[in-house]
């Protein structure tokens, strides 16, 4: 094993393989949203999900921008890193973490069920615990061997859709639209407006899985990522609302909610009519639920790939212990992803397989995620107006799209008011977890107090005690960082050192100039640097002229003489002429 922590480098994985990942998950929706929809919004369904295509349109600008600004592993969590504050980062973590944990557990079961329909002997709960523990090996083995499994379940899956969809075609052809014309016909029990509002808000369940490709992107080669976007999109715009439309014209309104579980299956054996028998339609029933099987275990090997780059950067910037950045000679890191497997078949054991309740975690988790990477899109904005990004969603567009999938959260939470209290079983703790990590050294300091209030009469018992949380305090504070500055006034720098004090638990900074000539050092920066040293007593701040051209070459240098981790280099913000975008500075992050 290793404890290497590699550097920031683009990927190897191409278009398809990137899409396949994060497409599994995306395109697994169309199994269950299609029949949610339609319980919701009944003949006007397929509208709801079209509605649905337009919002995800709009958050294609919204991650394009933000990860083509910040092109880093970590979704939301990296965009708010970036543009607030550690703590508010870590609350877009953590949701983030609840919804891979819930979509693993939740695509893993149903998955078996949907084996044991075809295979009725298949005991449903221990073969779950061994699909997550097949694709914790395959996740382990590493990315280019998961990228090969899941194209081939993505193909699978959109050719089963495909040849569903000409099935019902063929069916309608021979049989007429007359489900259809009658369905059009029946009244909704509410009217358009609320049959809409709450169609939409289920179908945006079908759009779960959009953000993981902004989790492992620098797993992916060059210019994919907008590439996963725009083919995510083209999907899940296509295949619901059509699927949802051959609902309508196969099956009656009513009969919809006692198909709910298998609502594809049963179209299968609709569309395949009395051809051969009507074993055509029992074929195709059956291809509907292997590739249920199949592509609902690629949503979890989705959850392994987006939570292993997430708890990773994560690891990076020291909001999680730092055993997790030790990896295997593959350059996997293996104890994120075994710690993911116990989570989730602990998750398992506890609901005893009735994961009805993981329903409202999933749902709430993940549609906050989207609006806080909305609302991280609107940071960056306004606080790095200049950072150099290679599209930018418009303000109507952006604002839009936040308010829409918020009225979709409100919508579930109107239809599953449990959702909120079960959610907040999953968040407290999650989060708890992470803020003891975040201020782990106020903890510390406490416990110091009480074992040196304590050492008064234990003395000689408590001393070594004490001695060892001083030094663990030290250790965690011994950290340097260091702000690259070409000359900034005493205001910029002083709102560096905020910025410091505030996030990072450090007592030791260097402010270093890059010059070319001495002669380029402006006058008043050492007198600056050394007032701010003595405003701030608790920093020891250092000043230091390096001379070269600043770029990935002086950065590469610096952090291996000084031995400091390039996530904990800052810089401001650059300009529109800065030659370098901020993947190849290797994970330098912004504070002014």
């Amino acid at each position: 094993m290793s404890e290497h922590v590699t550097e920031h480098k683009h990927g190897g994985l191409k278009e398809l393989e990137a899409t396949a990942i994060c497409g599994n998950d995306i395109t697994s929706s169309c199994l269950y949203v299609s029949a949610l929809a339609i319980l919701q919004a009944g003949k006007w369904a397929p509208v709801a999900l079209l509605i649905v295509g337009a919002v995800l349109y709009l958050f294609r600008k919204v991650y394009g921008e933000v990860v083509g600004a910040l092109p880093l592993n970590g979704g939301a969590y990296n965009a708010l890193l970036n543009t607030t504050s550690k703590s508010v980062a870590s609350l877009a973590a953590c949701l983030t973490l609840l919804s891979y944990m819930a979509t693993a557990v939740i695509s893993a079961n149903e998955a078996m069920h949907y084996a044991h329909s075809v295979f009725h002997g298949l005991p449903v709960l221990p073969a779950t615990v061994v699909l997550l523990a097949i694709f914790m090996g395959l996740t382990i083995l590493g990315i280019g061997e998961s990228a090969k499994v899941a194209v081939g379940i993505f193909i699978t899956h959109l050719v089963a859709l495909t040849l569903l969809l000409v099935a019902g075609g063929l069916y309608l052809l021979t049989h007429g639209t007359g489900t259809l014309q009658a369905n059009l016909a029946a009244p909704s029990e509410r009217g358009i407006m609320a049959a809409l509002f709450f169609g939409f808000a289920a179908a945006m369940l079908g759009i779960s899985g959009f953000e993981s490709s902004a989790n492992f992107v620098e797993e992916q080669a060059e210019g994919v990522f907008p590439k996963t976007l725009r083919n995510m999109w083209a999907a899940v715009t296509f295949f619901n609302p059509a699927i949802a439309l051959l609902a309508l014209a196969l099956v009656p309104l009513a009969l919809v909610g006692e198909h709910q579980e298998a609502l594809l299956a049963h179209i299968g054996i609709i569309a395949g009519g009395e051809w051969w028998g009507g074993r055509v339609g029992t074929i195709l029933s059956t291809l509907i639920s292997i590739d249920a099987t199949l592509v609902l275990s690629g949503a979890v090997l989705t959850s392994y790939v987006g939570v292993t780059g997430l708890v990773r950067r994560m690891t990076l910037d020291r909001v999680l212990p730092q055993m997790f950045l030790v990896t295997t000679r593959r350059g996997t890191s293996h104890r994120i992803i075994m710690a993911f497997f116990l989570l989730a078949v602990s998750v398992l054991f506890i609901t005893r397989g009735e994961l009805g309740a993981l329903a409202g975690v999933y749902t709430i988790s993940f549609l906050s995620v989207m609006i806080l990477f909305g609302l991280g899109n609107i940071l960056l904005k306004v606080r790095r107006e200049r950072l150099p990004r290679p599209e930018r969603a418009g303000w109507p567009g952006l604002l839009i799209g936040i308010v829409a999938v918020f009225m979709g959260l409100i919508g579930n939470v109107i239809m599953n008011p449990a959702y909120t209290l079960v959610f907040a079983d999953y968040f407290i703790p999650t989060f708890l977890i992470v803020t003891i990590m975040l201020k782990r050294t106020v903890l510390l300091k406490i416990c110091l107090f009480f074992v040196r209030s304590i050492s008064v009469r234990l003395r000689d018992f408590t001393s070594t005690i004490a001695r060892g949380i001083r030094e663990k305090i030290e250790l965690v504070n011994s950290q340097q960082v260091v702000f690259f500055t070409r000359g900034d006034s005493v205001a910029n720098l002083n709102q560096a050192l905020l910025y410091v004090r505030r996030n990072e638990e450090t007592n030791r900074m260097k402010v270093v100039t890059v010059v070319q000539n001495d002669s380029e050092v402006p006058e008043r920066l050492a007198n600056d640097v050394e007032f701010l040293d003595e405003v701030y007593p608790e920093i020891d701040i250092e000043f230091l002229v390096v001379h070269g051209r600043f770029g990935p070459e002086i950065v590469e240098r610096l952090s291996k003489e000084w031995k400091i981790p390039k996530n904990f280099m800052f810089i401001g913000s650059p300009g529109d002429h800065f030659l370098y975008g901020l993947a190849e500075l290797g994970g330098v992050r912004l504070i002014i």
